[in-house]
């Protein structure tokens, strides 16, 4: 199936996305930017033509790519749906929960699919392991980044915060009854630091940490349930299993970890895992899996219930962090 894409939006991110679209499976044929300058320049380096209109660039393609800004996310989605065009957007999905409700039921009548940009679902590091997470107990992420003045008018639980509750709410099979967060400004007018504590109904318990204003970047997630803990770094693309097992005898082995828990409790072992990881671009295999699911008419592996859940829980953050900024 050849299916053609237009991107809409060539800034920072809409650049990777054309050169993530150049080697993945659908046929770019151009990009619509409402910044004449900037079109002019991407269209001189990418050697990709500029459509000097949106409504243009939709007669020619199955699928738009939405990389603009979040404010019109549902706006630039919208015309696209109307007009019977697939849509991957890039996360958060919309401004408000109420938009991506709109752009669902506007994807349903319009039979086309929509796919949102939580690009961690695809980091190999986590992809290694997915499989392995049984109903976790506790999980604490940190996702720290460097200050970048492009982003200081985005709330960092957007920005950045909003990877880590995708990844959580694909990984807790419960309902949130409980939310406590805190957040503090730096730099910017809104917190640059901030924490949100999560209980869910099935007892886990989450605590999430995301800062722009730090030193040194850092995306890690550690998690714990019954048998195992496990290790993901984001950024450095590398995961590890710590695995506890019973055991009936002690092993003829001087390296062995046993866990001797007192008299009358069986004794444990801790095995150490290091999954392989197989090196690929996340982006390009989330535009694929896009791809895949439009052939294969199947859902979306991030679908726009995701992006709906993922933003709501991320609200809910926010209005109980207003009362605590300090």
């Amino acid at each position: 199936m050849n299916l053609k894409v237009g991107i809409i939006g060539v800034g920072h991110f809409g650049k990777n996305h054309i050169r993530c679209h150049k080697e993945g499976k659908f046929k770019l044929v151009g990009f619509y930017d409402i910044d004449k300058e900037v079109s002019d320049s991407v269209e001189k380096e990418f050697s990709i033509p500029q459509f000097l209109t949106y409504e243009a660039l939709l007669k020619e393609v199955d699928m738009v790519d939405v990389v603009v800004p979040t404010n019109v996310h549902f706006e630039v989605a919208k015309k696209a749906i109307l007009a019977g065009k697939h849509v991957f957007i890039e996360k958060p999905v919309t401004s408000t929960p109420d938009e991506a409700l709109e752009l669902k039921k506007l994807a349903i009548k319009n039979n086309v699919k929509i796919q949102v940009g939580h690009i961690e679902r695809f980091n190999p590091a986590f992809t290694a392991i997915k499989t392995q997470i049984n109903n976790p107990k506790f999980i604490e992420l940190h996702r720290l980044g460097q200050f970048h003045p492009r982003n200081k008018d985005v709330p960092v639980v957007m920005d950045l915060m909003i990877h880590d509750i995708d990844i959580i709410l694909n990984v807790v099979n419960s309902k949130v009854k409980f939310i406590l967060s805190s957040g503090v400004p730096i730099i910017s007018d809104t917190p640059d630091i901030t924490n949100a504590r999560l209980e869910f109904e099935n007892g886990c318990i989450v605590n999430m940490t995301a800062s722009r204003i730090s030193l040194k970047p850092m995306r890690k997630l550690r998690l714990f349930q019954s048998d195992a803990y496990l290790s993901i770094d984001f950024l450095e693309k590398k995961s590890e299993v710590v695995r506890i097992k019973q055991v009936d005898e002690i092993p003829d082995d001087p390296f062995a970890m046993i866990m001797d828990l007192g008299e009358g409790k069986q004794k444990k072992q801790i095995f150490f895992e290091s999954p392989d990881i197989v090196e690929i671009n996340a982006l390009v295999e989330e535009l694929n899996s896009f791809y895949e699911s439009i052939r294969n008419n199947a859902s979306p592996v991030v679908s726009i219930d995701d992006g709906y859940k993922a933003l709501k829980l991320a609200n809910e953050i926010m209005e109980k962090m207003s009362s605590n900024v300090q």
